[in-house]
């Protein structure tokens, strides 16, 4: 049996020249195209302004396959996070973090991952495949739709920061981020999305390269190579001094916005020296802001949140460096919804 093309990953003019092949006018090429991307219809029945008979010749020819809901959790705090299931049962997460300013929605690019970060869920779990475009799409209309739900408010904000590794699923990401900026399909501005990595050198020198428009973010959580390998493995083939270059190519590149991404660890990464190094790799790049994350428990690592006090030293310290800090409480931790929790936890 032949497998069905997903109609979504043809273009308009592709998409019109099947309807031409077809016998059907053109403009209904451009009706489907505005029902898979403005309308986001999760079905060909839902293209109510086509006629029966071209519905089922395009159900007979071509898949829609679009991600549905499984679970969501809502936390006290107002966070929502979903567990969305894939057309082929896989699942992933994604968050929704209402604040009054903000509606931001944290998105997964694959299904696991491959880095094994040792503070991070999504870590000890195995990478099963990289997420399709109209799929992280799909993330981000569903995420979308809660916020409206709840607040009546569009999303403002979107991070790939969920699970996986954005830069590891190159193409589909950028494809994703072309749907969701572009104006027939979610229309938000480039400006507005943030990419985190744990530090693909050779991906961040093609993002500039490519001339993106997106905000980068990079999750450095230590700032000298032998803690930084100790907890993520990926900084044995991307040090920080490789990482430095490639962050000040990409810089010069697209003048794009960069954050560094630091969670604290007790009496691992949170003392003065630490932070002497952290200052010291924050003046070689032209970094906006550094998110100091609290760190949040996860079933299989072995480390603590510092005390208050300790988080407010480190804090204090960088301050009085002139170092732009800030200090990222976080949000959904009692749904595992959190910064690092995401693993599949219903």
């Amino acid at each position: 049996m032949m497998r069905k093309q997903n109609i979504r990953h043809l273009s308009l003019p592709q998409l019109q020249e099947v309807f031409a092949t077809m016998g059907e006018k053109p403009f209904r090429a451009k009706q489907v195209y505005e029902w898979l991307w403005l309308k986001q219809a999760p079905d060909f029945e839902s293209m109510t302004n086509l006629s029966k008979p071209l519905r089922a010749t395009l159900e007979e020819n071509f898949s829609l396959p679009s991600i549905k809901i499984d679970t969501t959790q809502q936390s006290s705090d107002g966070t929502i996070k979903s567990r969305f299931r894939l057309h082929d049962n896989h699942l992933v997460e994604g968050v929704l973090i209402p604040t009054s300013s903000r509606q931001t929605a944290c998105v997964s690019s694959q299904v696991g991952c491959s880095l094994s970060c040792k503070f991070c869920a999504t870590g000890y779990m195995d990478r099963k495949r990289n997420l399709e475009f109209d799929e992280i799409f799909d993330e981000v209309a569903l995420i979308n739709k809660q916020a409206l739900e709840q607040s009546g408010k569009k999303l403002t904000n979107i991070v790939y920061m969920g699970m996986g590794e954005p830069l590891l699923n190159y193409k589909n990401v950028l494809k994703s981020i072309e749907r969701i900026t572009s104006p027939d399909g979610l229309g938000m501005s480039p400006k507005r999305i943030t990419v985190s990595t744990a530090g693909v050198a050779k991906m961040i020198q093609q993002l500039g390269d490519d001339q993106v428009r997106f905000n980068l973010a990079l999750s450095l959580h230590a700032a000298n190579d032998k803690k930084r390998s100790e907890i993520m493995p990926i900084n044995e083939t991307n040090n920080l001094k490789v990482l430095v270059e490639a962050l000040n190519y990409f810089y010069k590149a697209t003048q794009n916005e960069i954050s560094f991404e630091y969670i604290l660890f007790k009496d691992f990464n949170d003392s003065e020296k630490d932070a002497d190094e952290l200052i010291k790799i924050y003046r070689q790049v032209p970094v906006d802001l550094v998110n100091i994350i609290e760190y949040n428990p996860i079933d299989h690592a072995r480390f603590q949140k510092p005390t208050p006090e300790a988080t407010e030293a480190f804090m204090d310290y960088l301050g009085k460096h002139r170092v732009n800090a800030r200090l990222r409480r976080s949000r959904g931790k009692d749904i595992d919804a959190a910064c690092g929790q995401l693993a599949n936890k219903a």
